[in-house]
Formats: structure tokens, C-alpha cells, sequence
């Protein structure tokens, strides 16, 4: 497999006036665009987008899986937000698994039937119609883009080829099969094959006609739970039926005058608000952007923030979470010094600390309307399993859960799992008299590379004055915990100096660099948009406060940003 991506190329951001929309593929950004045109706000652009990516990139996103909304009102400066995760079948117990012969030192194959969740996707994107849309064009007419891309057909791009044969050969390397619908002769496409999904497109055109019931009751409903029960999964009927979005309550922190905003458990948005809050006790800009130093705070931060996620984060109707006790912690240099936190990470599966298989996306409208949103099947094609005649795959979210009896992520039956997929949202600080006013719509998706690429290039923007195209550009470090090895090791993007690799091994840290090509996947793909330029110290922001919208779309991806 080729595994050359050189990044030998340089963008502006894109900036504009009216719209903007950010996502991981040109198509897709111009599906939302043109909902934008037609008079739909952010949230119809944003469901159009979701839509047209589980089209153009089935290894990463789709209607069998997960997704979570935010969504600021232009007019009232309300921030709401909804949880699109779907929780296990009622029948998966721990007892059943253990049953079957599993256990937290030998669980289940992360590719397993019994892996597959309720999908929670189709019905968050038919409540973020319903709680944030225009209401000037149907839900039919925001699929429209969607369907015309599965019928006609469409070119795979570079980065989407090469995801859609690895996770193939993944599957196939598990002893799995993915299922037909999303092959050509038995084959994944190649990088500018045209692809078709006559399934797909069906399958769309009958949720555009009957919201919900068209997909968690009926056919698409009886063909999920036929394939899964043939592989030995758990799943029923009424998993499906009785699936429902639910309000989401964002949580957020205060960092220098501005405030992040983050979806709240079951999603592990704490651990970006945590890393920030951690952060905010050093001087980071005279430190020095990617210095030893910079990296060197940055990865014991990681290690804190993440343990304590993992320790707390699971669903809320089984665990009482302490948000607001855990967000009010400041930590010192000291503590994160001398803090060991091997032990508390030893229940994070090898599933979890692997992957780029999500998309994140972003839309900006006229009205000053924000959608943050972020889709995914977890790993690539989630277990490969594709129901009869419905054109997408089915997730395996399930493989998060944990087995340890006394996680609060074990698993359970009706229960969501700790969840990697996080969008965010910026404004300022404003005081209980005043409407918050927006900064900026962001994300960074990939696994637990998440609430790291959040905060990588939120301080991009805050602390080094970078526009949101080079923030996405700027070579990034992942942290994660090597179960091989039981220890912490950081993962070093090409760009970053040979120089800062060396004193990072002096301070002990495993480091692993450069990353290059392909494997740049584990860093993430991030979309920005901007109400105005303040993160540039030098502009005169009352000129043109929030007029001019700003935005970047991350390198690593196919994508694009574009604007009107």
C-alpha cells in the first residue's frame, strides 16, 4: 500500500461574508454551501453535509453510526446542543460476554457483532432539523445533495481511497467481509474511480420522507437487526424503535478572556476542557510554539486530563459525574510532575487509542448561526456489517465499553459508552447580563487524538496569533498510552525539530518522530471558522468585528472550507 502524503503545499484562509462552510471533502462543502444559498441556516447546511460525507466517505462516517450537534443562535446567543449516541442492546450484559468466554484481559474482537450500538446518527440529524433548522426547506430538500451524489455517483478522493483500502484489509485481516454495497467487484475504489450507492441513495430518500420511523422502524430497522443476529449479535427490534436523541447541556471553561465549549458526558469533552484549564498555569507564548518546553507541559497535561476522563467519563444515567468539581481544578507544575497515571489508563482498549475514522464539519450562516457537528462509525467501516439493500455499515462503538467490572464504562445493557466524538464552539466571556457573542466554530476529530487537537489549535489561535488555516496547519503532537508497553509514549508530526524529539527523550518521554505521509492520519482532521480576526494581535478588530468570517480546512484531509 502507498504510503507517501507529502505536504509540500501552503493555503490562505478562506474568508467571506454571507457563509461558510468547512468539512473533509470538496463535495460535501459544496452541498452545504448551496443549502446556504437556497436559504437554509446553518443547522440544514450542517445535516446536508453529515449526509453527503456518509456518501463520499463510508470509511469514516454514515447512518449506522454516532454523531453530536452544537448549535449557537445567532439572535438569542443560546448554546444547545444534542447527544446523537445511541446506547448497547438491552440483552449486552456484562454476564452474557463473560459467558461467551470474555473478559477485560481477553475481550471481544473489536470488529464483533456484539460490538454494533443503536446508531444514533439518523436521528440527529432529523432533531437538529427539528430543534435548530430554518424550517424553509424540507428535511427532503437538505438530503436532495446526498442522494444525487449516491445515484449519479462520485470520484473518491486521495485520502478517502487510501482510508477505504486500509480498513478493508483490516477487515479482512480479522477474517471479516465488508459488505458489498460499499465495494466495486468485490474491490475498494481507487483515488478518482467513480462510486455509486443506489442503496444509499434509497435508503436516504426514504428518511428524507418519514424522518425517523424510516430508519429506526420498518425495513432499514428489520434488515439492521437480520444481519446482526446472523453474526451473533444481540441487538432487537425495540433497541431500535425505543432509540431517541437527547438535549445535550454543554459544558465549558474560561481560558483568558474566552470560553470553549464542549458536549457534555458521555462524550469525553471534559478532557479538552480539563487540558485547558491545565494549561492556562503556564506561559505558554513565551515558551515558545512546539518548542521542548511548550511539549514538554503539553504531554504531562495530556496525561492528566485524559486519566482523570477516563476515571470519571461514562454514561450519566449510570455514574454521577463531578463536572463541576473536576472543571474547577487547577493543577500545578509540581502535580503533574509527580503524578503517576499508568494505572488509571490500563482500561483503555488498544480500539481507542487507534483511528482517524470520523468526520468533523462546521457551518457559519448569514444570521450568525453556528453548527459544530461531528459524525462517525468509530473504526473505519465500524464491524463491516451492512444491512440488506441500505447501502452504509453498521459502527462498533460497542468495542469502547469496558469489561472491568468496577469502570464506570462498563458495559451494561441500554448503556452509552465513554465516547471519543467531541465538536466545539468559542465565544467570549460574557457577564450574565450579556448574549455571548461567537469566536469560533472548531474541531479536531481522531480517537483520543480529540480533545488534544482542540486545545493544539485553539492555542494556535489564542497564544501564537495564527489565522485558523495555519492553526490546522501547524504540525501537532498526539499523546497516547502504549498498552504494549505500559507506558505513555508522544507521537511527533514531521515538521517538528529533530532537535525538540532529543530533548524530549532527555526529560524521559518516549518519543516517536517524525510521523510522516499516511500515518499523519492519527493527528486528526480539523475544520475552523471565525466571527473576525481576533486572534491577530496586530488587526484593528472594531473595524470589522464579526463581519468577516474566517476559515481553514485541515491539510491531512481531502477538504475544503468555501464561503459566500
Amino acid at each position: 500500500m502507498d504510503t507517501d502524503l507529502s505536504f509540500s503545499s501552503r493555503r490562505s484562509p478562506v474568508v467571506c461574508l454571507h457563509g461558510c462552510v468547512a468539512s473533509s471533502q470538496p463535495l460535501a462543502s459544496a452541498v452545504g454551501l448551496d443549502v446556504l444559498k437556497r436559504g437554509g441556516n446553518a443547522a440544514d447546511a450542517a445535516v446536508a453535509i453529515a449526509a453527503a460525507l456518509a456518501v463520499t466517505e463510508p470509511c469514516s462516517t454514515g447512518l449506522g453510526g454516532d454523531a453530536f450537534c452544537l448549535f449557537f443562535n445567532g439572535n438569542t446567543g443560546e448554546i444547545r446542543g444534542i447527544n446523537g449516541s445511541g446506547r448497547s442492546p438491552k440483552g449486552l450484559t456484562l454476564e452474557l460476554l463473560i459467558g461467551r468466554k470474555y473478559s477485560a484481559e481477553a475481550p471481544l474482537p473489536v470488529f464483533d457483532a456484539l460490538n454494533v450500538t443503536v446508531p444514533g446518527a439518523p436521528a440527529c440529524w432529523c432533531d437538529t432539523i427539528k430543534m435548530f433548522g430554518s424550517h424553509k426547506l424540507t428535511f427532503q430538500e437538505v438530503l436532495n445533495g446526498a442522494v444525487e451524489l449516491a445515484e449519479v455517483g462520485f470520484p473518491v478522493t486521495e485520502v478517502t481511497a487510501h482510508a477505504w483500502t486500509h480498513w478493508v484489509a483490516e477487515l479482512r485481516e480479522a477474517g471479516k467481509e465488508l459488505g458489498g454495497d460499499l465495494l466495486i467487484d468485490g474491490h475498494p475504489p481507487k483515488h478518482g474511480q467513480v462510486f455509486r450507492n443506489p442503496a444509499l441513495a434509497q435508503t436516504l430518500k426514504e428518511l428524507g420522507e418519514r424522518g425517523k420511523s424510516a430508519f429506526y422502524q420498518g425495513r432499514v430497522a428489520q434488515a439492521i437487526i437480520d444481519i446482526i443476529i446472523q453474526h451473533g449479535g444481540v441487538m432487537t427490534l425495540d433497541d431500535l424503535s425505543s432509540h431517541d436523541s437527547e438535549v445535550d447541556t454543554p459544558i465549558s471553561t474560561k481560558y483568558k478572556g474566552v470560553r470553549l465549549w464542549e458536549s457534555s458526558p458521555n462524550s469525553q469533552g471534559l478532557a479538552a476542557l480539563l487540558l485547558l484549564n491545565i494549561m492556562e498555569n503556564f506561559p505558554l507564548k513565551a515558551l515558545g510554539h512546539n518548542s521542548a518546553d511548550y511539549i514538554h507541559i503539553l504531554v504531562e497535561a495530556v496525561r492528566l486530563a485524559l486519566t482523570d476522563a477516563k476515571t470519571y467519563v461514562g454514561d450519566p444515567d449510570y455514574v454521577t459525574i463531578p463536572l463541576q468539581s473536576l472543571l474547577e481544578k487547577k493543577f500545578s507544575s509540581q502535580r503533574a510532575q509527580l503524578i503517576n497515571m499508568d494505572r488509571a489508563m490500563q482500561d483503555v482498549k488498544p480500539a481507542l487509542m487507534t483511528g482517524n475514522d470520523t468526520v468533523y464539519f462546521c457551518v457559519v450562516d448569514s444570521q450568525r448561526n453556528a453548527c459544530s457537528f461531528i459524525n462517525s462509525t468509530y473504526m473505519g467501516f465500524g464491524t463491516g456489517l451492512v444491512p440488506k439493500d441500505c447501502g452504509f455499515s453498521l459502527q462498533n462503538r460497542g468495542a469502547n465499553f469496558s469489561l472491568h467490572h468496577n469502570s464506570v464504562n462498563c458495559v451494561a445493557g441500554g448503556k452509552r459508552p465513554y465516547h471519543t466524538i467531541i465538536p466545539a464552539l468559542l465565544t467570549d466571556c460574557a457577564t450574565e447580563s450579556q448574549q455571548p457573542q461567537l469566536l469560533a466554530s472548531l474541531g479536531v476529530m481522531g480517537a483520543l487524538m480529540q480533545p488534544q487537537g482542540h486545545i493544539q489549535v485553539l492555542l494556535n489561535m489564542l497564544e501564537f496569533g495564527m489565522n485558523p488555516q495555519q492553526a490546522l496547519d501547524a504540525p501537532r503532537i498526539y499523546v497516547e498510552y502504549d498498552l504494549k508497553e505500559d507506558k505513555w509514549s508522544v507521537n511527533l508530526e514531521e515538521g517538528i525539530g529533530e532537535e525538540v524529539a532529543a530533548a524530549l527523550r532527555r526529560r524521559g518521554h518516549k518519543v516517536n518522530w517524525p510521523v510522516t505521509g499516511h500515518k499523519r492520519s492519527q493527528f486528526g482532521r480539523g475544520q475552523i471558522i471565525t466571527l473576525g480576526d481576533w486572534w491577530d494581535p496586530s488587526a484593528n478588530h472594531s473595524d470589522h468585528p464579526t463581519r468577516v468570517l474566517w476559515a481553514g480546512s485541515d491539510p491531512r484531509s481531502d477538504g475544503c472550507a468555501m464561503g459566500f
